[in-house]
């Protein structure tokens, strides 16, 4: 997906907003209606019945009727889709889109000659009801776009996505295998050596974040001093992102590259960043060193790094238990804890292998070994299965 930065005039903002507005008011009522449907009862209206519904609301409400109504029916399509997915489990339930968070819509049935090339940096999308829009010309889109996708993030900046299905990545053809070891203190740690870094925040911008927060929280609530504290805070996390995108796209194109055979850790990262904070009844222990550990496994990428190899690198990838692979001797195979001597420092107790524990790690991954237990044997045989293990184990790398 090739994204780019619009550069819209204020009238065309205004029409921008009301297209993501009237999108997000539809998927909202599919969502009500969804909703409202229990197994064993009269199913959810589809496409076709939510679309005859939508031509009677446009026709009771101006303001939804000056919209586009291929903008809304194509969020009634995306409803239907994320459906789907849903009942094939293999996303989410659909839920509700908030004003400021989900500002976006989708167009389709895009024409060759509906995205030009003006000069050398700028070129122009046409978009249903608001007409010509310019935006940065950094690369060329790819060819074969068949529909967009218009969105502003939180800062107030417009980017519009071209989606294309694009070519994997050829193998080198050499039969090399790396394993990738994914931690907080080191981003990815690969069996050939290499430690790599997640880039985020500069200390100078950790410094000025934490200062914005704490006079966002002194600030009243509505108030001009509120709303600009959380602009710049928006800023500094959209930065942050878009340096760690950068940093996933070009490291999973480096490895597809490189290596024919790509071994993960199969990590559970939403069982392992879910919060620790309990109920009333049975409220959580270190609830805010939790949080500051999800929020660290968050910020180095693991998740969009494997999505990004997996769609790089189709039928490639392979992923193994992440149980005790750091306790484990990628020279003799032995298992211990004490073996472990801290973070960084692996110190094999039976054959005396010296090595950082990452990369050690990373060895057993690409090695194909599962350890089911301490003191148990080396599978040579990699597993699809869930890890149970997978978050004791970043617990003791960590």
């Amino acid at each position: 997906m090739s994204r780019f930065r619009l550069l819209p005039t204020a009238e065309q903002e205004a029409r921008l907003l009301g297209h993501c507005a009237h999108a997000r008011f539809v998927w909202n009522l599919a969502v009500e209606q969804h909703a409202l449907w229990r197994p064993g009862r009269r199913s959810a209206p589809g496409y076709v019945e939510q679309a005859r519904q939508l031509t009677e609301i446009r026709a009771e409400h101006d303001w939804l009727r000056e919209g586009s109504v291929t903008v809304q029916q194509q969020a009634l399509r995306d409803f239907a889709e994320a459906v789907r997915n849903f009942f094939a489990k293999t996303h989410g339930r659909p839920t509700w889109r908030k004003a400021g968070i989900h500002q976006g819509f989708r167009q389709v049935a895009v024409r060759s000659d509906h995205i030009q090339r003006l000069n050398r940096h700028i070129g122009r999308v046409w978009i249903p009801k608001v007409g010509w829009v310019r935006f940065r010309w950094s690369r060329a889109p790819r060819d074969g776009v068949k529909s967009y996708r218009v969105t502003r993030d939180r800062t107030g900046r417009w980017h519009v996505a071209f989606a294309v299905i694009p070519e994997p990545v050829p193998a080198p053809g050499t039969g090399t295998t790396v394993g990738v070891d994914l931690g907080v203190k080191v981003s990815a740690a690969l069996s050939t050596g290499e430690l790599l870094f997640c880039p985020g925040l500069t200390s100078r911008e950790r410094t000025r974040l934490l200062r914005l927060e704490r006079r966002l929280a002194r600030s009243c609530r509505g108030s001009n001093r509120r709303l600009a504290s959380k602009q710049a805070i928006a800023r500094l996390k959209a930065k942050e992102a878009a340096r760690r995108r950068d940093w996933v796209e070009k490291l999973s194109t480096d490895l597809a590259r490189r290596f024919d055979i790509i071994r993960v850790e199969d990590l559970r990262i939403t069982n392992m960043t879910r919060s620790a904070r309990g109920s009333v009844e049975a409220p959580g222990r270190r609830v805010r060193q939790k949080a500051g550990l999800n929020r660290s496994i968050l910020a180095h990428g693991w998740g969009i790094l494997v999505t990004r190899l997996c769609h790089k690198a189709p039928g490639r990838i392979e992923k193994s238990r992440a149980a005790y692979t750091s306790q484990q001797c990628s020279a003799c195979t032995h298992t211990a804890p004490e073996s472990r001597k801290s973070q960084a420092v692996f110190h094999c107790v039976a054959c005396g292998y010296r090595c950082n524990a990452d990369i050690n790690a990373a060895k057993n991954i690409a090695a194909g070994r599962a350890v089911t237990a301490r003191g148990g044997g080396a599978s040579a045989r990699p597993t699809n299965r869930e890890p149970q293990l997978a978050t004791s184990a970043v617990r003791q790398r960590s």
